[in-house]
This record gives structure tokens, C-alpha cells and sequence, in this order.
């Protein structure tokens, strides 16, 4: 009120001011009409003029102002929007086929040329390629080689039946591979797009803790960090080889990043960032296969899962020389409750000769062998194990 006063008093002793005075009381005209009232008494000759600018409301001039004010800044931030977006899509595409290329790039190196192939019932796609070809041979050390002779098996060991052709999917329409090559399960790009990354494809990851690998000792009891396991095993000798008769079963997990499995695990090395493994026995693992069913599987690594090994045939480590069994395929079939039961017997011995692991499945089918140069710890002659499973 007292800014109001003072502008009618100005009025009133200047004419000049006189429209400055109608145009305040347009803007005060809603809030004090008192004051308009008896200016309008005082000046006739703007009486007529008051009620014009009374009728548009300051509220609506603020707002038309503001929307102009809007309209002339909103093109500039909806072009630098565009702009950014238009960034995005140039740069995302470029990214992702950049992927594409390292992913097609990883499945020619490990899917080999094949003489036949054969389609399982699971949809798996079953390579038949020669076993000189098979991914263990892209080593250095066995560039050039073939796969050994078996070895001589181990005293009071020998096989008294023959293991079963048909424990595997692929292998129920009777259809195999000839002699000289070795099934391969073929890996797809969705295999590969579904792992964390193209590094970790195929390999087991080392649990962390806040971002950092444990390098504390391996707990042999440990349940946490979600990983939950019960385990059986022998220790304080010198131990050259191991057998286990494992019951199959399909376990439902709960996403497609867990998994289950059942394994015979033969170590050596302190558990550290040293430890040597050999792991054989039956996954269910959605996110390296695609689905639920358990698989026969292979795994090793010579520094606790950090940069070595593999599992089955996805990296050049463990070397196959049966044409009958594909690693990494579907068990059939499994074990249910009240029903039929379903086991798969492993065998695996250090030949004495070359010092290579072998693996046997059932009894009397070698399935390959890892080679002794892929470890530390167990390629020497001191104390092996203990032994897991």
C-alpha cells in the first residue's frame, strides 16, 4: 500500500505520470479496488479506461508471459535433447555390432569345422569333428599333435561292462560319430550373450566380496556369499586317482544364474590363488546352457578360477578321444522321486607314465585326459589331493 500511495501521489502533481498512474492501477485493480474507487472519482477523464484494464487478469498477463519465455528457451533444450539422443543412437549400434564381431569372432574359434552333424532331441546341434582339430589342439604344446593311445589302467581296475551308449539325449536316435572324430555340443551366440561377458563365457566365477577377489584360503565348509555346498573328501596321502558313482538328478533353480551341480573334484595347491583342480560329474546350469537339464561336464584350472581353464571344450585344455560321449550334452535319464533311480560312475587316474589325468566314464569308456603341462601342483610327483566330491 504504501508503493500504491506514493504512485498516486505522483499523479496527482505531475501530469506526464498520468498514464504510468492507470497502468499501476490496472496491476492493483484486482487486489485494491478501494483505491481504484476513489482514484476514479478523483479522474474522471480515466474513468472510462479503468474498467478495460481491470477486466485482464495480472495472472494471465505472468502466465503469457512465462509461456513466451518457455516457447523461445524449449526449442533450445529440445535440440540439445536431440542431439543427445542422436549421439546415442550413432554411438549405441557401433557398440553392439562391435559385440556382434568379438562374439562370431569366438565361435569360429571354438566351433570347429565338422564332418557331420547331428540334432539332439533338446535342440542341441552335436558337431562331429576330427579329434586332431578339437580346441585342446590350439594349445602351443599340442599344436601339430594328435590325441595318446590310452594309457595302461590302474591295478585291480579293470573294466567288466561297457558303459551305456544311450545316457545322453543326442544319442537316442542311435545315430554317433565315426571313428577318428569326437561330438562337440556346438555353442550359439545366445550361449555366449547370456554369460556376464565374453571373458567369463565357460568359466566358473571366483566369488568376490565388496568388489574384490577373496584372497583369503578357500573355506572347504563355507555356505556364504550364496554359494551353498556339502562336501565329502579324504586327505593326508598321496593320491594318484579316484572313483565315484554319482545319482543324476534335474534340480529346479531358481534364475538363470544359479546353478546345481554334483562332481568329483581332485586338488592340490594350498587354497589360494595356486589351486590346481580337475572337476567332473553333472551340472544344471541355465546360463551356460539354456535350459534345465543336467549335463555331463568337465572343468580345470590351475589358479582358483581366476584366468585359467575351462569347462568341457571351450577352451584348449582337456583333450577328448571318444566318439561316443559329448560333453557338455543332456543326461537321460534322471532320477525322481519315488521312481526310478539313475547314476553315472567316474574314474580318474594320473598315468604313470606320461603323467596325464584320465577320465573314464562307467566302466571301461575313456572320455580323454587332461594333459600334465596345464598344472602346477598336480603335473609333480609330491602330494596330491585331498579328494572331493
Amino acid at each position: 500500500m504504501d508503493l500504491v500511495g506514493g504512485v498516486l501521489e505522483w499523479t496527482k502533481t505531475h501530469k506526464n505520470w498520468s498514464h504510468f498512474d492507470h497502468r499501476r492501477r490496472h496491476n492493483q485493480c484486482t487486489k485494491t479496488p478501494t483505491v481504484t474507487l476513489q482514484e476514479t472519482r478523483k479522474h474522471t477523464n480515466s474513468s472510462n479506461m479503468v474498467p478495460n484494464y481491470c477486466k485482464i487478469s495480472p495472472i494471465i498477463s505472468i502466465f503469457v508471459f512465462f509461456l513466451f519465455l518457455f516457447s523461445s528457451v524449449c526449442p533450445v533444450l529440445s535440440s540439445e535433447s536431440d542431439n543427445h539422443n542422436l549421439v546415442n543412437q550413432t554411438f549405441q549400434p557401433n557398440k553392439e555390432l562391435q559385440n556382434l564381431k568379438m562374439i562370431r569372432a569366438h565361435l569360429k574359434k571354438i566351433n570347429k569345422p565338422s564332418l557331420k552333424t547331428i540334432q539332439s532331441p533338446d535342440g542341441d546341434l552335436i558337431d562331429c569333428v576330427e579329434s586332431h582339430l578339437q580346441p585342446s589342439f590350439d594349445h602351443p604344446q599340442l599344436k601339430g599333435q594328435k590325441p595318446l593311445d590310452p594309457p595302461e589302467r590302474p591295478k585291480d581296475h579293470n573294466p567288466t561292462e561297457t558303459a551305456s551308449e544311450n545316457f545322453q539325449l543326442w544319442s537316442l536316435s542311435g545315430e554317433s560319430c565315426p571313428e577318428g572324430t569326437i561330438p562337440i555340443r556346438r555353442t550359439t551366440e545366445q550361449d555366449i550373450l547370456r554369460a556376464r561377458s565374453i571373458q567369463s563365457f565357460g568359466k566358473k566365477i571366483r566369488i568376490r566380496r565388496f568388489g574384490r577377489r577373496i584372497r583369503r584360503p578357500i573355506r572347504r565348509d563355507s555356505s556364504s556369499n550364496g554359494h551353498e555346498h556339502a562336501v565329502g573328501y579324504v586327505s593326508g596321502d598321496q593320491y594318484y586317482g579316484a572313483k565315484a558313482s554319482i545319482n543324476v538328478w534335474a534340480p529346479r533353480v531358481a534364475n538363470q544364474y544359479e546353478f546345481s551341480l554334483s562332481q568329483m573334484w581332485v586338488i592340490s595347491g594350498s587354497f589360494g590363488d595356486d589351486l590346481n583342480t580337475i572337476e567332473a560329474g553333472w551340472q544344471v546350469s541355465p546360463e551356460l546352457y539354456g535350459d534345465n537339464y543336467p549335463r555331463f561336464f568337465t572343468y580345470w584350472t590351475t589358479d582358483a578360477y581366476q584366468a585359467t581353464g575351462c569347462y568341457n571344450l571351450l577352451c584348449s585344455g582337456f583333450v577328448q578321444t571318444n566318439n561316443r560321449i559329448a560333453i557338455g550334452a543332456a543326461i537321460s535319464p534322471r532320477s525322481s522321486y519315488r521312481g526310478g533311480q539313475f547314476d553315472i560312475s567316474l574314474l580318474v587316474w594320473k598315468d604313470p607314465k606320461h603323467g596325464n589325468w584320465w577320465l573314464e566314464f562307467g566302466s571301461g569308456t575313456l572320455v580323454g585326459y587332461w594333459p600334465s603341462f596345464l598344472f602346477t601342483h598336480l603335473r609333480s610327483p609330491c602330494k596330491h589331493g585331498p579328494i572331493w566330491w
